[in-house]
């Protein structure tokens, strides 16, 4: 096999930090990738068999919705896991309202009992342990007890809230920017309320650390892309995103941001799997189309054969390429043997064009090809899609066929 570069010194600290936050917590409340990126891109059918990273569960369940015919829903971190279990028990068991309050408001005042009586005898064991100690996740009353201020992506969620609240002007401008339903008004408040307040010293420090990026589960290696991709670095990076989210795109339809500024979905602003048709067409049937599985996908293919005809591996391959480039080696060549003819991935990225993948070589024959030569990737639809991304928290958006 051709030789791989083996991590530096700093990216095996880095890594060893990384993997001791992964292993104690889970990191997604909520996901970060807009699902309609990924319903135009994967262009679902009753025929298609899913692979798909789990992260927090939201656009598994978006899959099934689409009409993909089976979705394998796999993740490394049994919490993410336990999460999209939580969530399928709710969807079996509970009627809209109170599934709702409990994932859309992120609080119900009789979770201890609906989890009791309903959702905890659905759940494998690893997920009973992990909800029997985090009951309170899901039992407050104020916005300071949202399961969205739960987690690692909701501490940080919290922080940036309590940042917010502690100034009068700026509190003031992001309710007024949450009541909005037109882009003059929304740019207005951005420019004269909000963005003067918003990156002071202390936020321009905060969010250039790649400690606070640990936090949102994007390690080393990400963190660092994202630094060179932009010249102001990771401050600047996220204050572009900032900007173009809450100047150029419909605030009132972002429930990406809106969660974490409001600790809770509304019923407009929310993922399909939250409104009343979604959940219903889950719970009549789709939600049995989702199969949870705890393990890495190269673990996944390995033991299962089905023919997979889309795949959707979000951002992983930025820190596997730096961390275990071998094993990201090992995860493509598998993955080959399961991809049907004409099988899509998609991914994302937070390099401009995902240079790594080019280095990555897998057995061919009786020598070795890059990936990338055996993928037809579709750049124009990828770049007009991400354009459209309501999240913009990536470099680059990816889809690929597999060359016949």
């Amino acid at each position: 096999m051709p030789a791989t570069a083996e991590p530096k010194l700093i990216d095996r600290f880095h890594k060893r930090i990384f993997d001791a936050v992964y292993a104690r917590s889970l990191l997604y409340n909520a996901c970060w990738e807009d699902p309609a990126l990924d319903r135009v891109a994967l262009d679902l059918t009753c025929d298609d068999t899913v692979l798909a990273i789990t992260s927090a569960g939201c656009n598994v369940l978006d899959y099934a919705l689409a009409g993909a015919g089976r979705v394998h829903a796999v993740d490394a971190n049994p919490r993410q896991t336990a999460l999209l279990e939580l969530k399928m028990a709710g969807i079996r068991a509970l009627e809209y309202q109170d599934f709702f309050s409990i994932f859309g408001t992120g609080a119900h005042a009789d979770f201890d009992a609906l989890y009791t009586d309903k959702l905890r005898p659905q759940l494998s064991d690893f997920s009973r342990r992990w909800f029997d100690a985090r009951r309170h996740w899901f039992s407050g009353s104020g916005w300071r007890d949202s399961f969205y201020f739960c987690g690692l992506s909701g501490l940080v969620a919290r922080l940036m809230r309590t940042y917010i609240n502690a100034d009068r002007g700026l509190r003031t401008g992001m309710a007024a920017l949450l009541e909005v339903d037109n882009l003059e008004d929304q740019r207005a408040l951005f420019d004269r309320d909000i963005e003067p307040r918003l990156f002071g010293a202390l936020m321009r420090w905060a969010i250039s650390r790649r400690s606070t990026m640990s936090l949102l589960g994007v390690p080393f290696p990400q963190a660092r892309a994202v630094e060179a991709s932009h010249q102001d670095g990771i401050s600047g990076f996220i204050r572009s995103a900032v900007r173009e989210v809450f100047r150029e795109m419909p605030i009132w339809t972002n429930y990406f941001w809106t969660v974490y500024l409001r600790g809770a979905y509304t019923p407009t602003s929310c993922p399909e799997y939250l409104r009343p048709t979604g959940f219903l067409a889950l719970k009549n049937g789709l939600v049995e189309r989702i199969s949870p599985h705890t393990c890495t996908l190269t673990t996944f293919l390995q033991r299962n054969e089905v023919p997979i005809t889309r795949a959707t591996l979000l951002d992983h391959m930025d820190w596997m390429s730096s961390y275990y480039p071998q094993a990201l080696a090992e995860e493509w060549e598998v993955l080959f043997s399961r991809l049907a003819p004409g099988a899509r991935v998609i991914f994302r990225s937070a390099s401009p064009d995902a240079g790594f993948l080019g280095h990555i070589h897998v057995p061919d024959g009786d020598g070795w090809t890059r990936v990338t030569d055996r993928l037809r990737f579709n750049h124009a639809l990828a770049n007009t899609l991400h354009r459209q991304d309501r999240v913009r928290t990536y470099a680059s958006f990816h889809i690929a066929d597999v060359a016949a």
